[in-house]
């Protein structure tokens, strides 16, 4: 029986159960990622957050336009 069969086999209040639990679970992560990540000494120095904010920002151009802008994402 695969993994999809015996999940499809579960009342629907079992999966409605389910499925808010692992949205809770992948909140928790979140919440507490920055906490895990200080604790373990895996922060990024200030200067490897800059070099991945120049990397990730976003080049936005007009439709038809050869203009383009760039945008910081934070």
């Amino acid at each position: 029986m695969s993994l999809w069969s015996s999940y499809r086999g579960l009342s629907p209040k079992t999966r409605a159960l389910f499925g808010i639990g692992v949205m809770a679970w992948a909140g928790i992560g979140l919440w507490t990622e920055s906490k895990v990540e200080s604790a373990l000494g895996m922060q990024p120095s200030k200067e490897e957050q800059e070099a991945l904010d120049r990397q990730m920002a976003v080049r936005v151009s007009r439709v038809g336009g050869d203009e383009s802008t760039q945008l910081q994402t934070k």
